[in-house]
């Protein structure tokens, strides 16, 4: 239910897990003990079975929940920003030759760093999704997430 924060924390830097559709309660539960994570969810009754720190976040949509975990964690939504794979969740490193291969020619004409996940191999250049996404990560990082 928290996809899509959990993608704009990995935008970030962080390193966050993200409990996949079909889980059961006591699976997110123990994988969150298990690796000592914050348990970050809108369901009440999760939230009070959980023995690992807890943010019960509101329904009011991405800027909402970005508000609230900026006061609650004190996040900084400019840790670390595009340095995680947003699907697996793997830090990033430089592209190899063969991943390079694969950005388009206008965009390798841009400049900037290209990079690959060394796990799904998905590539990551400097487009226009990534200044909207900075540009937003500095909004939240500037406003508190207003």
């Amino acid at each position: 239910m928290l996809r899509g924060l959990g993608r704009w924390l990995r935008a970030a830097g962080y390193d966050t897990a993200i409990a996949h559709g079909g889980a059961s309660d006591g699976d997110v539960l123990a994988r969150a003990a298990r690796e000592s994570r914050v348990l970050l969810t809108r369901d009440r009754q999760l939230a009070e079975r959980a023995t690992t720190p807890v943010v019960l976040l509101p329904s009011g949509g991405l800027q909402a929940e970005a508000a609230v975990l900026s006061a609650a964690l004190g996040i900084d939504w400019m840790h670390a920003p595009l340095t995680r794979c947003l699907v697996d969740n793997t830090p990033l490193g430089t592209a190899g030759a063969a991943q390079l291969a694969r950005v388009p020619q206008r965009a390798r004409e841009l400049g900037g760093p290209v990079r690959g996940c060394p796990t799904c191999g998905r590539v990551y250049w400097p487009g226009s999704h990534v200044r909207r996404m900075l540009r937003r990560l500095a909004d939240w990082q500037a406003s508190g997430s207003r």
